[in-house]
C-alpha cells in the first residue's frame, strides 16, 4: 500500500491537504489557494539504497488540465495514480511529468548443483580408474554452466512508494513556483486596473465640459444655418444629443468591473476563467465608450483603456 493518502475539503476559505506520517510534509498542511501562474518547473533528485531517481514537472498555459506522463517500463502501472495526484493539486495547464530511474543492479552467482554433482561423480570415477590425480574444485567451478551470473530482482513496490513520496514533494515545489509567478501576475493586473480606474476618473471629470462644449457647438451650427427652433424643440434636440454622447452608464459599469476584478483576485479558488470573462466585459464597455466619443480626449482615453485591457488579458491567459 502506498504511504500517501490525500483528502481535500474547503473550510473557512482554506483548502486542507492531509498527509500521513510517511508523507513528505509529515503532518497536516494547510495552504490558501492564491493566484497561480500556469507556467512553472520543478525538479527533485532522490538517492536510495537501490539507486537514484529524478522527477521533473513542467507546466504551461492550457485552457483545461492536460497531463503528459513519461515513466520507465517497470513503473508504467503508476501512471493512473500519478495522473490522479496531479489532478488533485492542479486544475488547469498542460503538465509534463517525467521520471528517470537508475537502479544499482547487483549480480548474483547461482550454482548449478545438479551439474556440479555430475562433474564431481565423473571426476571420482576417473580417479578410481587411474588411481592418480586429485579432484580440483576450481576446475569444476570453471566448467561451463556450473556457475551463472544473474541480476538481483528489485523490489518495485518499495521503490514505487518512495518514488510517489518524492513526487509529492516535487508537486509541492511546482505549486510554490506557480504561486510565486502568480503573485507577479496579480501585481501586473492590479497596476492595469489602477490605470483603467484613472482613465475612467479622467473621462468622468471631463464629461460636463464636453457636454457643454457640444451644446454650444450645436447651437452655433443652428445659428449659422439660421434655423430657428422654439425652446421646447431646442430642449428636445439637446436631450437627444446628451443621450447619444452620455457615457455615464459605461463609466459606472467599468467601475463595477474594476471592483469585481479586484474581488476575484482575492478569491480562494482557481480564477483564470472568471478573469477571462471579465476581460470580455471590459472590452464591451470600452468599445461602447469609443463609439460614443465626441472629443479627442475621450477617444484617447478609450484607446488607452483598450491597451490596458489587452495587457491584462495577456497576463490572465497564464493564470490557473
Amino acid at each position: 500500500m502506498f504511504s500517501f493518502f490525500l483528502r481535500r475539503f474547503v473550510w473557512s476559505g482554506y483548502r486542507a491537504i492531509i498527509y500521513n506520517s510517511n508523507s513528505v510534509l509529515k503532518n497536516w498542511c494547510y495552504y490558501i489557494i492564491m493566484i497561480r501562474s500556469m507556467t512553472a518547473f520543478a525538479r527533485r533528485d532522490m538517492k536510495k539504497t537501490w539507486g537514484t531517481a529524478t522527477w521533473e514537472l513542467r507546466s504551461v498555459n492550457q485552457r483545461y488540465l492536460e497531463t503528459d506522463i513519461s515513466l520507465p517500463e517497470p513503473f508504467r502501472r503508476l501512471e493512473p495514480t500519478i495522473r490522479d495526484r496531479i489532478r488533485t493539486f492542479l486544475t488547469r495547464g498542460k503538465v509534463s511529468c517525467n521520471l528517470c530511474v537508475n537502479v544499482n543492479r547487483q549480480s548474483v552467482l547461482i550454482l548449478n548443483e545438479k551439474l556440479t554433482k555430475k562433474l564431481i561423480k565423473a571426476a571420482q570415477w576417473v580417479k578410481m580408474q587411474s588411481n592418480e590425480g586429485e579432484i580440483d574444485p576450481l576446475a569444476i567451478l570453471g566448467w561451463p554452466g556450473v556457475i551463472a551470473a544473474t541480476e538481483q530482482d528489485i523490489d518495485t513496490d518499495t521503490m514505487s512508494a518512495e518514488l510517489l513520496s518524492c513526487l509529492d514533494a516535487t508537486l509541492y515545489d511546482l505549486i510554490r513556483t506557480r504561486e510565486t509567478e502568480g503573485i507577479a501576475l496579480k501585481t501586473i493586473i492590479e497596476q492595469r486596473l489602477a490605470g483603467i480606474s484613472a482613465e475612467v476618473t479622467k473621462v468622468r471629470q471631463q464629461m460636463p465640459d464636453i457636454l457643454a462644449w457640444q451644446k454650444n457647438k450645436l447651437l452655433g451650427k443652428l445659428e449659422e444655418a439660421q434655423v430657428r427652433l422654439d425652446n421646447h424643440r431646442q430642449e428636445q434636440e439637446l436631450v437627444i444629443l446628451a443621450q447619444r454622447v452620455d457615457v455615464a452608464e459605461e463609466l459606472e459599469r467599468l467601475e463595477a468591473h474594476i471592483q469585481e476584478t479586484y474581488h476575484i483576485l482575492t478569491n480562494q479558488n482557481a480564477v483564470g476563467r472568471r478573469l477571462d470573462f471579465m476581460m470580455q466585459e471590459f472590452y464591451r464597455e470600452s468599445n461602447t465608450l469609443a463609439s460614443k466619443s465626441i472629443n479627442v480626449s475621450v477617444t484617447a482615453s478609450a484607446i488607452e483603456l483598450k491597451v490596458l485591457i489587452e495587457q491584462m488579458r495577456e497576463q490572465i491567459q497564464n493564470i490557473e
